[in-house]
């Protein structure tokens, strides 16, 4: 389990508390909303008292007339009840509809703020659960359960009000059973918290589950593991089933209970005032209205048992969100960051020491020293797990280094805003991350300002240019979800696209021509030596043809340098690199022969 699920017992109804701000936002609507709920209230709490005027007087031959005026006041209190009852729904369902968008923006907000350290223990499909179900599961908190839940309240206390004003004696009766009815109310509340925050976190791990493996079906598919996929899924969806039918039982005994004990109360309050009637101590209609009170108060309590039982589930989603909105990113700006000085493209390692937090006793950079002047191409080569890539995470502060410091154009990138430092770099990862838009928007990411000439410009100097536009729709073709329609060089040519369009100081190109044939690869790194002129450069790569230009080579072991030179002069060396070109070229030279 991640840190963002852990459970905490913030799962009361107390974790719902932080989310009011979201409803005090809109404070007119919330109290448009409660002016129809009060009407409402009021005219329905009127009809006991027209129903005895009716049964009392309407009735009789002397009062013929009045009936119709009686049955008139009725329809008229229908149509308001009718009205405001209509504008209550659609203002707290709007309401719960316009909270529920402003908490979805603000989680969202907050998980692209947090660090890569979190995203290294967290499962995005669980994050996307807690993004759409949780809040969706709020939702009813803000909206229909809060305004059924007030309109109850208010329907409760004023039926049972004028319960005692039309017969105290009776009455009692019925207030004696008020704490036998509430208690299972208030005792089970904690259970269906508990239950249904368990069946919430359930269903987060079948949709980790489902996310994971539908991205990668065609890993899946290839090694025909459809059924033990599916098999695992089914598994994990009978899970949240069970656990979402434990909530369900415990709140259908929960409404069982209230609404037999409170109709069970009224059914008796009846019997005696039945005999009231008969031995002339009150009217019909004023038993009539009693009972019809009776029955609201009833309704109205059993209402609020379903409610209570919603929002102990509202309560749980609220906890898992409050659990998430609490995880503060440590990859921060400073309160008073330090401004970047003009941009030069210089990067230093002063004893730079770094581990990961799943293996802290394992550093993947040890005391690392280095500096790259403006403008110089240097190499990072080494065996995989020699910590390159590393070296590119603390460039662009993903991580904070243990010791040491990084420092970019002289700055420490500690001490400024890390988008400030982040705009002066271009990276162009391995593995490039190819989003659901089309061609145009995967260029110009982070640049939506960007014009279409320049994003075209930015195709034709990355070789990109011709496959674009043999494309459906050209740089309009929709790419689809991780651009799965393209081919890997294809991706990574839009990948470098992306960077030449950035226009940044800095480049960091890790295998960034690994996924091209040949002739596409010679085309890119034309290109790139045009880009990288007057820029400063840090390219990554095995393949030692791709670095033989480079002004300088590090390379790397264990986290160390352990050389440093130009391609001739390491390879007269005699050292790590040397064998590495050895092994590489050599094993080139065999193939042609082959």
């Amino acid at each position: 389990m991640t840190e963002a699920s852990q459970p905490s017992r913030t799962s009361s109804f107390r974790a719902l508390l932080p989310l009011g701000r979201y409803g005090l936002r809109y404070k007119g609507r919330a109290l448009a909303a409660l002016a129809a709920l009060i009407v409402s209230s009021v005219a329905t709490l009127a009809v006991p008292f027209a129903l005895r005027r009716m049964i009392d007087f309407g009735f009789s031959t002397e009062s013929g007339g009045a009936i119709d005026a009686y049955f008139l006041a009725m329809a008229a209190v229908v149509v308001v009840i009718a009205l405001a009852a209509a504008t209550r729904y659609y203002l707290v369902t709007t309401l719960g509809e316009r909270v529920v968008a402003d908490l979805r923006r603000d989680v969202f907000a907050h998980l692209t703020g947090l660090d890569a350290a979190f995203y290294d223990r967290a499962r995005t499909g669980e994050l996307v659960s807690r993004l759409t179900a949780d809040t969706t599961q709020i939702k009813a908190a803000f909206g229909a359960s809060a305004s059924i839940a007030l309109r109850n309240l208010f329907m409760f206390v004023g039926a049972t009000a004028l319960m005692v004003y039309t017969s105290p004696k009776l009455s009692a009766l019925v207030l004696v059973a008020i704490p036998v009815i509430a208690a299972p109310l208030i005792a089970s509340g904690r259970i269906v918290r508990r239950r249904s925050r368990h069946a919430q976190d359930t269903l987060a791990d079948a949709t980790a589950f489902a996310s994971e493996s539908l991205g990668a079906v065609r890993t899946m598919q290839a090694f025909g593991a459809q059924e033990s996929s599916g098999a695992r899924f089914a598994r994990a969806v009978e899970s949240a089933y069970a656990a979402a039918r434990e909530t369900a039982v415990t709140r259908a005994i929960l409404i069982a209970v209230a609404v037999s004990l409170a109709f069970c109360s009224v059914v008796f309050v009846l019997w005696l005032g039945a005999h009231d009637v008969l031995a002339g101590r009150m009217t019909a209609g004023l038993l009539s209205q009693f009972v019809l009170f009776a029955v609201l108060a009833a309704t109205s309590l059993g209402e609020l048992s379903q409610v209570w039982s919603e929002a102990a589930a509202a309560a749980g989603a609220a906890g898992r969100i409050s659990e998430l909105l609490s995880v503060a990113p440590r990859i921060v700006a400073p309160i008073k960051p330090l401004a970047m000085p003009p941009p030069r493209g210089a990067i230093a390692f002063e004893r730079v020491s770094f581990a990961y937090e799943g293996a802290p006793d394992a550093r993947v950079i040890d005391d690392l020293s280095f500096s790259i002047r403006p403008g110089e191409r240097v190499a990072l080569v080494g065996v995989s797990g020699a910590g390159k890539s590393t070296v590119f995470q603390l460039v662009m502060r993903f991580y904070d280094c243990l010791e040491g410091r990084v420092l970019v154009d002289g700055v420490d990138v500690k001490t400024v805003d890390p988008r400030d430092l982040r705009a002066r770099i271009a990276p162009v990862p391995q593995d490039p991350s190819i989003f659901g838009g089309t061609v145009s928007e995967n260029i110009a990411y982070g640049r939506e300002d960007a014009s279409e000439e320049s994003i075209e410009a930015a195709a034709l100097r990355a070789a990109a240019d011709g496959f674009i536009r043999e494309l459906v729709d050209g740089y309009a073709t929709e790419l689809g979800e991780r651009g799965v329609t393209l081919s890997g060089g294809q991706r990574q040519r839009l990948a470098i696209a992306r960077a030449i369009l950035k226009d940044a100081p800095i480049l960091l190109l890790d295998e960034a021509t690994s996924a091209l044939d040949a002739h596409n690869e010679a085309q890119v790194q034309a290109a790139l030596d045009d880009v990288m002129t007057g820029r400063t450069t840090l390219v990554i790569a095995h393949r030692l043809a791709t670095v033989q230009k480079a002004d300088r080579i590090l390379v790397m072991e264990a986290g160390r340098i352990v050389e440093e030179g130009t391609h001739p002069d390491l390879v007269a060396k005699g050292g790590v690199y040397a064998r590495l070109a050895n092994l590489q070229f050599g094993q080139a030279a065999e193939a042609l022969r082959a």
